[in-house]
């Protein structure tokens, strides 16, 4: 249970920040306690459970459900996620304007996987993903280019990942 005496719950979100605002966010989202339950790398490529491919799903679908909103590379790992989300205000009139921002759009994309995850495992209530998610603004071409490359070399990289229970073994992940 939540004691704001002992747990300090600093939001990790850049202050002042409009993240509603045009531009490319890197997101990475971890799984509960960073257990595997997405899939698994063997010899570096990555192999989903069936809850990784409701992580994929849910992913493809996110511009359905989110008008202004493109999606970039993404991958789904043993325990976490990363991708990049765009973020396209089109109309200048700001009346009109219904962009969301980043956190709904994590929330949704949350919210739905779990929901499915959890009925596929017959675990409702279950916590499929940690509390929050990290994000970055990423504020350039060469920026977006070397995140991009961090994601498709992500699982021939998952030995080196500290939050790998299998980090030793670079065969099995």
């Amino acid at each position: 249970m939540y004691n704001p005496q002992i747990h300090h719950r600093g939001s990790i979100r850049l202050r002042g920040y409009d993240y509603s605002q045009q531009g490319s966010y890197f997101i990475t989202i971890c799984t509960q306690n960073h257990e595997c339950r997405l899939g698994k790398i063997v010899e570096g490529k990555m192999y989903w459970t069936f809850g990784g491919w409701i992580a994929y799903q849910a992913w493809i679908e996110i511009p359905q459900h989110f008008e202004h909103v493109e999606l970039d590379q993404f991958i789904v790992m043993p325990n976490h996620i990363h991708g990049i989300i765009v973020i396209n205000n089109i109309s200048t009139n700001k009346e009109q304007l219904t962009t969301p921002e980043l956190w709904k759009i994590v929330a949704y994309y949350k919210y739905k996987t779990t929901k499915l995850i959890n009925e596929i495992d017959d675990a409702l209530g279950s916590r499929v993903w940690q509390r929050n998610y990290y994000d970055r603004i990423i504020r350039n071409e060469q920026e977006l280019s070397a995140t991009r490359q961090y994601i498709i070399n992500n699982p021939a990289n998952s030995s080196k990942d500290q939050n790998n229970p299998h980090h030793q073994n670079p065969l099995i992940s």
